[in-house]
Order: structure tokens, then sequence, then C-alpha cells
């Protein structure tokens, strides 16, 4: 796998053609715990929030191989499985991020159900990444992380899958 600039990502070239409209964000996030139950978060190094790793789909990938690359971009695992138990897509998840662009997210949530290699500290993408008990989370924390690990508790309690 390899990473791509912003202004080459699939969405980065939108973005130049759409000017300031609300463009729709295709995405994925992750959910990702070792065998003690802690939730992997990366504190990301465009706003320093703590975050489930998530991303962008690319033209060519299905929105799985979207969330596998971006647990690996972000965070140097490898996932071998997962499952989908969350969807956002309602007009109540658009947000206008920091750089002033406004989307309406269609984002898949999975569950990481097996992963390996090595956690690092730090990428690209982020300046530093661990496991942490999901009832006691590292600050500034986004607002992303408490709902998708309540809808995770919800699809394990039910089999369900969420839809917002």
């Amino acid at each position: 796998m390899s990473s791509i600039s912003w202004a080459e990502s699939y969405l980065g070239q939108l973005r130049a053609l759409a000017g300031d409209r609300t463009l729709l964000f295709v995405g994925a996030r992750a959910v990702v715990r070792n065998t003690a139950g802690q939730v992997l978060l990366i504190e990301r190094a465009d706003n320093g929030y703590w975050a489930l790793p998530a991303g962008a789909m690319e033209l060519g990938e299905s929105i799985a191989q979207c969330a596998i690359r971006e647990v690996w971009e972000e965070t140097g695992l490898t996932v071998t499985a997962v499952t989908p138990f969350a969807m956002y897509t309602g007009p109540d998840h658009t947000f206008t991020n920091m750089y002033g662009d406004t989307y309406q997210l269609f984002v898949v949530a999975f569950r990481v159900d097996t992963w390996e290699g090595d956690l690092l500290p730090s990428t690209d993408e982020t300046t530093d990444a661990g496991f942490f008990p999901a009832e006691a989370p590292p600050a500034p924390l986004s607002s992303t992380v408490p709902e998708t690990l309540d809808d995770l508790a919800t699809f394990e309690r039910t089999g369900q899958i969420v839809l917002k």
C-alpha cells in the first residue's frame, strides 16, 4: 500500500473542481481493539484531536479496502478481517472542516476483527497512537469516537447494523 497526497486523492481533485460546494464524503472509520479490549486511537497531525483511524475512499477500492488502507496508513497495522457495523449518512452528518470545506458524510464504520503488525507511534498523518480504555480516552477527543463506540456496542448486542 502507498499513501497519496491530498491533491492527488479523488476527494482532493474533486474539491479543486467543485470549489466551495458541499460534497459527499464517502469514507470508512475503523475500531481496532487489542486483546485487553482497549481501543486504538490516533492523534491527528492536522488538528491534534484523538480519533479512530478513518479516511476517504479512493477510486478503485471497496469501502472495506478503504478501512484497511486507512488503518495501515495511520498506524502501520495490517488488517486481515473487518465487519461493518454502522453507516453515517444523514444530513445531520454534514460538517465543515478546518479549511472551510463542507461535506455530507457517507461513512461506514468497521470493527477490525483481526490485525497484525507493530503499531507506529507516528506517521505522515498522525503524531501519536495508542490503545486506550474506551472509558478513559485522551483529550482532545473527536466527537465521532463516543458515538462510534456506542454504535459498536449496539451492533454487538443486537447484531443489527446501525443506520444514521
